[in-house]
């Protein structure tokens, strides 16, 4: 892929909305995203879950249509309309053909303006939520992201589960559900992205016609994210053959400057198949384990390195010993040339992958908003990775990989520990 990659996005500005647009008449498909800042971070203590069962409920009825009504509306015409509540942000969107963007206009802001809130429907979305959070406590997995993250932020909305658990939800009243609601989706501090099949004027005109209805002012900012609690290593039990591992520490905020280098630096680490140091250390040369992977996890203004992996609970410290070592090392003597050659590669050559329909570039633009990237951050970024040097990205390794600070936390029963 070339140095000149371009994606043309257009500012659309309408009775004080704004809007990102990347126009494309190949299909008759129109996205459209949007965002507040907030989610579950609004929610109350022993009320996890607030948000999140409110979103849900929003495609739940709304005006005059019950949820089987409403459903109805949205399969008859082919729209895929959705609601979700994240760590610290709230979002919507919907999904159509140019034919029906009047309907997917007139659902999405019904919904948005005149959620119904039956009490069928309530206990509906309360059941699901409910069993869906004891499924995910069910396993390994689940025990050792909850437990992870509630010790890396404890007293902050980071650290707590966004969608809830089975006793919060089950005590989240109805009236803190509306509450959330009118004080999340309003008229300012909206984020607004789209793509497809629309011009910019369809799109000034659309801004005001779906949003125009919603109370003025902004909802209020989540709190920053703060540092990184290092607490070691902690156990949690769980009867099982295997124990499920999650290590972190401090990561970078997306508005960091050596943000190219450090995604260069964590594929290396550990971030694509069998390419990745931890693949070969710890599954190819010594079969602890099926799959590892690391990310960068970015919230609340700030980012945190983590890093998974299963294993037998016989090998849960051999693993962890080889973990660290591979960390350590990329760390003190970062990547070797080739290394850094093929993770530019990728990250290079699978930048197109992100922009293969309008749902995903609506998503990508929504993205960048959210994290303040300028208009042509995309447009340089296979040069500014391209630009990356082997002295560079050892530089950066050193800077954000902390092996002293990895934080771990082991569920299952492992041996040893």
């Amino acid at each position: 892929m070339s140095n000149g990659f371009t994606l043309p996005i257009r500012v659309v500005e309408a009775d004080g909305l704004s809007a990102w647009l990347v126009e494309d008449h190949t299909v008759p498909v129109v996205s459209i995203s949007w965002s507040w800042a907030g989610g579950a971070a609004r929610d109350a203590a022993g009320q996890e879950g607030t948000a999140a069962m409110a979103a849900a409920l929003l495609t739940e009825g709304a005006g005059e249509l019950r949820a089987l009504a409403f459903a109805d509306a949205l399969r008859d015409a082919a729209i895929g309309l959705n609601f979700s509540a994240g760590r610290d942000a709230f979002e919507g969107g919907f999904r159509c053909l140019t034919d029906a963007l009047p309907e997917a206009l007139r659902l999405a802001r019904l919904a948005m303006t005149a959620p119904r809130f039956d009490a069928d429907a309530v206990e509906r979305v309360r059941a699901r939520a409910i069993a869906g959070a004891r499924q995910a406590l069910e396993t390994p997995r689940g025990q050792a992201g909850r437990a992870f993250w509630a010790s890396a932020f404890p007293g902050h909305p980071a650290g707590r589960p966004a969608t809830g658990t089975a006793e919060s939800l089950a005590a989240v009243p109805v009236e803190a559900m509306r509450a959330t609601l009118a004080a999340q989706m309003r008229r300012d501090g909206l984020l607004i992205a789209a793509s497809g099949a629309i011009r910019p004027a369809e799109l000034a005109a659309l801004l005001p016609a779906l949003f125009g209805g919603l109370p003025a002012g902004a909802p209020e900012a989540p709190p920053t994210l703060p540092p990184f609690t290092a607490f070691g290593r902690q156990v949690v039990l769980v009867a099982s053959p295997q124990s499920q591992v999650v290590l972190g520490q401090p990561g970078i905020a997306p508005n960091d400057p050596d943000w190219e280098a450090a995604q260069v630096v964590l594929r290396i680490l550990g971030g694509g198949g069998f390419s990745s140091r931890l693949m070969e250390a710890v599954r190819v040369q010594r079969g602890l384990t099926y799959g590892i992977g690391v990310g960068l996890e970015t919230m609340f203004g700030g980012g945190v390195v983590t890093c998974a992996f299963a294993t037998e609970n016989a090998k849960v410290a051999e693993a962890l010993q080889v973990t660290r070592g591979v960390w350590s090392d990329l760390a003190q003597h970062g990547p070797t040339q080739a290394e850094l050659e093929e993770a530019v590669a990728y990250l290079t050559g699978s930048l197109p992958l992100q922009f293969t329909d309008s749902r995903r570039i609506a998503g990508t633009l929504l993205a960048m908003r959210r994290n303040r990237r300028a208009l042509d951050w995309l447009d340089g970024r296979n040069a500014r990775l391209r630009a990356i040097t082997r002295d560079g990205a050892a530089r950066v390794a050193s800077a954000i990989l902390k092996p002293q600070d990895l934080a771990v936390t082991v569920a299952g029963q492992p041996e040893g520990m």
